[in-house]
């Protein structure tokens, strides 16, 4: 078990590529606290393993620091944190409205920078050499028309981990992210199910296909694990070739 014992925190993981995350952690021996805005994740109770659902809004910072409290106070500490929770949004430079662009803000690069300093804090506090994973995407690399606010905070997320890995080093604490290309969730399930766009996605995949949640998970296990121990910093593309062109 490439993370037993480890204490991991997943944002957005109610489902799609969270939720995956989370259950490969476990399979892998970490003790998972699942973490997402809604109410209820009776799913937690059927999975095998040390699983919690905690529910909380990133987009609040007084909700994350009360997320990785309780975290602690249920396992002890915490050794990883997967910055994963993220809304879509569409809309272009004409067009994006004010509401779209702090919301989308508020939950992807602000949410995400919550998550890293108060997982920081705790994991310095307990001289932990802990692990941050961010997901971006492949928009927070690479120019998409008809997704401004979405692909800004991506691009945010991207620098937040480059500085963030700066300022953590020499406290040992890693953070790189993941970049996915398509992958298919159900936040894409409706332009994929467009034959046009599922076709432009297919064409401009060096490898000729989308991408599934467990592409992710996959990556997210090595970046959590002691097998990364001196990669800090990374984005790491995930993508089927996208970015290579």
């Amino acid at each position: 078990m490439r993370l037993k014992n480890k204490v991991a925190v997943v944002t957005g993981a109610g489902s799609g590529i969270g939720k995956e995350i989370g259950e490969t952690f476990l399979r892998e021996g970490a003790k998972v606290v699942f973490s997402d805005i809604h109410d209820d994740f009776s799913e937690i109770e059927n999975l095998e393993g040390d699983a919690k659902y905690l529910k909380c809004d990133v987009s609040s910072a007084s909700e994350v620091i009360d997320l990785i409290e309780k975290t602690i106070d249920l396992f002890g500490g915490i050794d990883v944190i997967v910055n994963n929770a993220g809304i879509g949004s569409l809309g272009g430079i004409l067009d994006v409205t004010d509401e779209d662009w702090q919301k989308v803000i508020d939950v992807n690069l602000s949410g995400t920078m919550y998550g890293m300093r108060e997982a920081a804090k705790k994991m310095k506090e307990q001289n932990k050499k802990g692990s941050i994973i961010n997901i971006s995407s492949i928009l927070g690399s690479v120019g998409f028309n008809g997704a401004l606010a979405y692909s800004a905070s991506k691009g945010g997320v991207v620098q937040l981990t480059r500085s963030g890995a700066l300022d953590l080093a020499e406290s040992s604490i890693r953070v790189n992210a993941i970049a996915p290309g398509f992958i298919r969730t159900n936040m894409t399930k409706d332009v994929l199910e467009d034959d046009n766009f599922n076709a432009m996605v297919k064409s401009s995949t060096p490898l000729g296909h989308v991408g599934e949640v467990e592409d992710i998970a996959n990556a997210a296990v090595y970046l959590a694990s002691d097998e990364s121990k001196y990669v800090t910093g990374n984005i790491l593309h995930v993508d089927g070739g996208w970015t290579a062109k």
